[in-house]
């Protein structure tokens, strides 16, 4: 079993994340005291979502087992003999054990760089919507339009509409838990997970640059899968049914629109011309 390309889990002595492999140890390899102390660092069945100490055992000779589950007699966790590829194919078709794998069984610090990324891409999307109700077609007023601030006003507006999606999300939550005098969500991992699941928004680009009659289609598309996307983190993170995530989401549009109808307004009583919502409420 490749645990070092395939798994994205690769055993090293003092790896504080991982499984550490001790050289001659024919007993189990547990996890390190502090993965065993702390709930974000344990991993989880990816079939029933209990938490377990390790994901293999190494034996001597590179020798590795997976580790069966002790509640559902399954693999804890089964892609960590798959490639990566296959791993993503599976998050795309919104599989709840990928996403499990994704967030509990595997290390990714990209959080915050896919967040930008993802804003960028609607800013772009934003800013060619408002090139494109221009009715000047002057190529030197084109370079002078494109060295304008607009770009970074779209990028403003997409990210205070984010953080509102977010903040909707996190009250709602937060209110429910409150209610129930249930334990309360850990809201880092919940906003990571929900970080990760908006990376459909990167296909926001290519619906743009190859640019047909069905773009407005492809982007509602794309905003459905997000959402669709989103509400699968929401209920693998919070092991909660679906209609506790729909509800939360709903939480999420209602302030994310309320948002939108606040910039609209705000366009609308300084004037402006530029059409930046044309064709983005999708």
């Amino acid at each position: 079993m490749d645990t070092g390309g395939r798994g994205g889990l690769r055993p090293r002595k003092g790896n504080r994340e991982g499984v550490t492999a001790r050289k001659g140890n024919t007993k189990e390899v547990s996890a390190t005291p502090a993965a065993a102390t702390s709930s974000t660092c344990q991993y989880r069945c990816i079939e029933c979502n209990q938490e377990a100490k390790e994901l293999y055992r190494d034996y001597n000779h590179g020798v590795l087992k997976i580790t069966i589950c002790k509640s559902c007699q399954k693999p804890v966790d089964k892609y960590i003999e798959y490639d990566p590829v296959i791993i993503l194919i599976n998050a795309v078709l919104c599989k709840a054990q990928a996403y499990r794998h994704i967030l509990f069984n595997t290390k990714i610090n990209m959080h915050g760089k896919l967040c930008i990324f993802c804003l960028l891409c609607e800013a772009y999307l934003r800013w060619w919507q408002l090139q494109d109700s221009s009715q000047n077609t002057d190529p030197d007023d084109f370079i002078r339009y494109a060295k304008e601030w607009d770009f970074y006003r779209m990028f403003a507006i997409a990210s205070l509409e984010q953080a509102a999606f977010l903040i909707g999300i996190f009250t709602f939550l937060w209110i429910e838990r409150s209610v129930t005098t249930k334990k309360k969500p850990n809201f880092v991992l919940l906003l990571k997970a929900l970080l990760l699941s908006s990376y459909g928004k990167l296909l926001l680009i290519p619906a743009v640059i190859w640019e047909h009659e069905y773009t407005l289609l492809c982007l509602r598309f794309i905003k459905v899968f997000v959402l669709t996307s989103n509400f699968q983190a929401i209920r693998v993170t919070l092991n909660s049914t679906r209609k506790l995530s729909l509800c939360a989401i709903l939480c999420g549009l209602l302030m994310e629109s309320t948002m939108v109808y606040f910039f609209r307004r705000m366009e609308w009583d300084l004037g402006s011309d530029c059409a930046i919502y044309k064709a983005q409420d999708f």
